[in-house]
């Protein structure tokens, strides 16, 4: 019994983020009837107003929210897109904060280039490994095998959490040094700015969270080997 309040402990700190994550984003998607503008529309005029020169944005697929440095593209998610609730203009606001890190050139955004692209191809690579384990085993017929494919995979796994954990300061800093001084300038009303500090915090820990299930496929496998 103690074993399994422990397991569920251990669960629930990690998928835990995540849930608390897209809770917050529904939380304060309902719509408001006097906002001024849409996610989208909002954007569109930070990205003027800060001279973001060759910045486009677009609306991309549902959940899909990011800026993009090569292309130079804001994209937003549907609901994120065209509504106007909080977690919109907050968001749209986020991911403007990265434009704005990029166009500066500024120090926190050389983060994502070092680790983000090194973190999804270790990922990849630790996820062709898991695959590749049991039918290596089988061909070669040889238990220590496995053993040693694992112990590959799960470090890959942890390199790649670690390194979406490396890019924390530049989410906070595109929501709490960018985004929420934009929105107190009058973007939102007063009452409603603390709604907006949870959503950024949300997307600040986004990447967090979904390191936090890399951990917990990583715990399955090192219980596994065991």
């Amino acid at each position: 019994m103690p074993y399994v309040l422990i397991t569920l402990a251990i669960v629930a700190l990690i998928v835990g983020p995540q849930l608390w994550v897209r809770y917050v984003l529904w939380r304060h998607s309902t719509e408001i009837g006097d906002m001024p503008g849409s996610g989208a529309e909002l954007a569109e005029h930070l990205v003027e107003r800060y001279e973001l020169d060759g910045v486009k944005v677009i609306k991309a697929g549902k959940d899909q929210n990011y800026y993009s440095p090569s292309e130079k593209i804001v994209a937003l998610s549907p609901d994120v897109y065209h509504g106007k609730s909080v977690t919109a203009v907050a968001v749209a606001a986020h991911e403007v904060g990265h434009a704005i890190q990029f166009c500066r050139e500024e120090p926190v955004s050389r983060l994502r280039d070092k680790y983000l692209g090194k973190a999804g191809q270790i990922q990849k690579i630790g996820g062709y490994i898991l695959v590749a384990a049991p039918i290596l085993t089988l061909l070669i017929k040889s238990p220590v095998i496995f053993l040693w494919i694992g112990i590959v995979a799960v470090i890959t796994m942890l390199a790649s959490a670690l390194m979406y954990v490396a890019i924390l300061p530049e989410e906070y800093d595109a929501s709490f040094n960018k985004a929420l001084p934009i929105l107190r300038e009058g973007y939102l009303p007063e009452h409603l700015l603390g709604s907006a500090h949870s959503v950024l915090k949300a997307c600040a820990l986004t990447y967090v969270a979904g390191a936090l299930l890399d951990v917990l496929r990583l715990w399955r496998w090192i219980r596994f080997i065991r």
